[in-house]
């Protein structure tokens, strides 16, 4: 018989297969493979209790947004309505201010022209004093005349002013 290369390479194969039995590598193999996975399936866990995690804060977040989101078109709404308010209280005291300035500048002008006609009332009262007592020494002599002509112009004065 002969025994060629490949019963030895068999022979080699099946001596170290049956050392390594024998010192109990398959049992370590199988422990750091067992562990292997024990430390993958961990990791899996713990990636889909981040995933759970993250899925729930972003539904809190969306929420919170939507929130947020809402208040602000509350508070623009607010501010709206309070822009509207101020500028109807402006409007009506601009209105009341223009109104009271025109009533004192009414006033201020029947003012005015009560005191224009005042002044001008004296000054024509001034005048026809002047001019009666103007004619009045010319045609009237003495006594009487000046008795005449102060009572005329005191006359002419009350009935004018």
């Amino acid at each position: 018989m002969t025994i060629n290369a490949e019963f030895w390479v068999a022979v080699a194969f099946l001596v170290f297969v049956g050392l390594m039995v024998y010192w109990g590598v398959h049992r370590s193999m199988l422990d750091a493979l067992d562990k292997r996975q024990a430390r993958i399936k961990a990791e899996l866990d713990e990636a889909l209790r981040l995933k759970e995690e993250a899925g729930k804060l972003l539904a809190e977040y969306r929420d919170r947004h939507h929130q947020a989101e809402r208040e602000a078109e509350a508070i623009v709404a607010s501010a709206r309505k309070e822009a509207e308010r101020l500028a109807a209280e402006a409007k009506t005291k601009m209105e009341e201010l223009v109104a009271r300035r025109t009533s004192m500048a009414e006033t201020k002008i029947s003012q005015a022209e009560a005191q224009a006609l005042a002044e001008v009332r004296a000054a024509a009262a001034d005048a026809a004093v002047a001019a009666a007592e103007k004619i009045l020494a010319e045609s009237a002599k003495g006594k009487v005349a000046d008795d005449l002509i102060a009572r005329g112009i005191s006359e002419v004065r009350a009935k004018l002013n």
